[in-house]
């Protein structure tokens, strides 16, 4: 008997990579805009078109002008906005490693990151200028400093660097560029984990998980943008490719209103009033200062159809103020580790308002695109019983397997961050539904073990913000004699509040069981906060342990 040829596929092997979507979206949807807002009556608006004709000239004058080739880092420094967006798309698809600097982080991390990165070329806002200026001699691979916009070019006038206008170097270069076809698994971009604990590490995205992970954020049980929408991207783009957004915008045709350095929640309720964008996305703390804003001086906002909420649990109470303003909240979870988009939390069709809630307050489902398990203090996998709790373990395409080792070393595996098999430990413990939702409990660093028990932080933190009168709520686990750890309580208070401690903590008591409530609480004028706009909860630990907080015992 003989046997047949083996059957062989027949599909074109195409590189996925930034390049195809950047060619897509300035040709098919080359009228759609990317705006960016300026804090005057009329934004700056640019077609996809003109922003691909623009990255063309800035890959020319990279490549020709300053010698960037191979993976060669290029840096930004930059707030949302189009110059941004265009060299989201320039740098890869040119061949060299698009590396997104966090603007809020302290200095010598940035100088950490940049020297570990090996950055040869920094394009940064002129806004951002005296962030950048003093970092230059304590940065010795960079060669060439490109501004763009206006700022004070004098900062500039004794570092030992070339300096370039971003306006200039692009006049009278080129509309097209020689892009060069890539290997899908080379690397597109850099972004730095936080550094919440030791130094921060790099993840290095590919060519094709930037495409994978853009195709799952415009699907429907995603962000499900369309060529009919206008996303607000208020998250930023050193934080995570501004969870994809650019890249998704530009596959689909999506509208990108670019808020720049107008973060404030009266210039947010202007742009959404005046531009009415149909998406949007940030963290909690950016539409809790929204929702006090429009709620003393209010805005329409229900053009929005959804807004994708992530970096940190959303309070349901947030969920429900929205919800009256005509706006759907829909809570996400991701990390950097994850491109982020991981989860998000749309119901199953077909329920009521009040059978939906219980799937609403979960961060959400798993995509195909991400496997996820459930493993115990022991090691073993969990099931998924939505009450089994587990540390989260993912992998998937667009989930990173290793972290950067730098210019000059091997990336490398953490035990601590990676199974022995190759799943990433994310950290993060809960619980996982039979039907794929995840419910996070806390931060595995953040869980509070009481006499043996695991108090969550956020579940405390859920319900106190739920009280009327309590603008801000972060619970950490401080060490207690009897128990090991006990919970402290810190609050930020709204504006005129005079609700006092005693209150809140019988509030708390009709909420959870009587063993979780705290018997530590204190006020605080806010919330410690990380670059990224999460509870910075081991500033709260150490000012406890220095006595920096006025701690009352209840």
């Amino acid at each position: 008997m003989t046997h047949p040829e083996p059957v062989l596929a027949t599909m074109q092997d195409v590189p996925l990579s930034v390049t195809r979507i950047l060619q897509h979206g300035m040709t098919v949807h080359g009228r759609s805009q990317v705006i960016t807002w300026t804090g005057e009556p009329q934004p700056r608006r640019r077609s996809f078109a003109e922003v691909g004709r623009r990255a063309a000239r800035l890959a020319d004058a990279l490549r020709h002008e300053l010698g960037v080739d191979g993976d060669q880092r290029v840096a930004t420094l930059m707030w949302n906005n189009a110059e941004h967006v265009e060299a989201y798309f320039a740098i890869p698809a040119m061949g060299a490693v698009l590396h997104t600097l966090n603007l809020r982080l302290p200095t010598e991390q940035l100088i950490w990151i940049v020297n570990h990165a090996a950055d040869r070329v920094v394009i940064v806002n002129g806004s951002v200028l005296p962030l950048l200026a003093p970092l230059v001699p304590h940065l010795p691979t960079v060669e060439h400093i490109v501004v763009s916009g206006p700022g004070d070019r004098s900062l500039l006038a004794d570092v030992p660097v070339q300096v370039h206008d971003y306006e200039e170097l692009l006049t009278g270069r080129p509309a097209t560029f020689d892009w060069p076809e890539l290997d899908e698994r080379a690397p597109a971009a850099l972004c730095y984990t936080s550094g919440t604990t030791g130094d921060p590490k790099g993840v290095v995205y590919s060519h094709r998980s930037v495409y994978l992970h853009s195709m799952q954020v415009n699907m429907a049980e995603s962000m499900g943008l369309t060529s009919g929408d206008t996303t607000l991207v208020v998250v930023p783009q050193f934080h995570v490719n501004a969870w994809g957004l650019p890249h998704a915008a530009f596959m689909t045709g999506a509208n990108m209103l670019m808020p720049d350095r107008f973060l404030q929640p009266a210039a947010l309720a202007d742009m959404i009033e005046r531009e009415k964008p149909t998406h949007a996305a940030a963290v909690p703390t950016i539409w809790q200062g929204l929702l006090a804003e429009v709620s003393a001086n209010p805005r329409d906002l229900r053009s929005l159809r959804q807004v994708a909420i992530g970096g940190s649990a959303c309070p349901p109470s947030l969920m429900e103020a929205y919800d009256k303003l005509g706006v759907r909240l829909c809570q996400a979870w991701g990390m950097t580790e994850t491109s982020p988009l991981g989860t998000m939390a749309h119901p199953p069709a077909g329920l009521s308002s009040e059978q939906e809630w219980p799937y609403r307050i979960t961060q959400g489902r798993f995509p195909a695109g991400v496997e996820a398990r459930l493993v115990g203090p022991d090691g073993d996998v969990l099931p998924w019983t939505g009450e089994s709790v587990g540390e989260l373990e993912v992998r998937g395409p667009w989930i990173t397997g290793s972290y950067y080792g730098g210019a000059s070393g091997a990336n490398f595996r953490p035990e601590d961050k990676f199974s022995s098999d190759g799943w990433l430990k994310t950290g993060d413990v809960g619980v996982i539904s039979p039907d794929g939702y995840l419910t996070l409990t806390d931060r595995a660093k953040d869980v509070i073990k009481s006499g043996g028990e695991w108090i969550s932080s956020v579940e405390l933190e859920n319900a106190l913000m739920a009280h009327p009168d309590v603008a801000e709520a972060a619970v950490v686990a401080v060490p207690d004699e009897k128990w090991g750890e006990r919970p402290l309580a810190t609050l930020v208070l709204k504006e005129g509040s005079t609700t006092d401690l005693q209150t809140l903590k019988g509030f708390l008591a009709e909420r959870i069981a009587k063993w979780q409530l705290p018997e530590r609480w204190a006020f605080v004028q806010a919330v410690p906060k990380t670059s990224v706009g999460k509870f910075d909860k081991k500033i709260l630990r150490a000012q406890y342990a220095d006595g920096e907080l006025d701690v009352t015992v209840l």
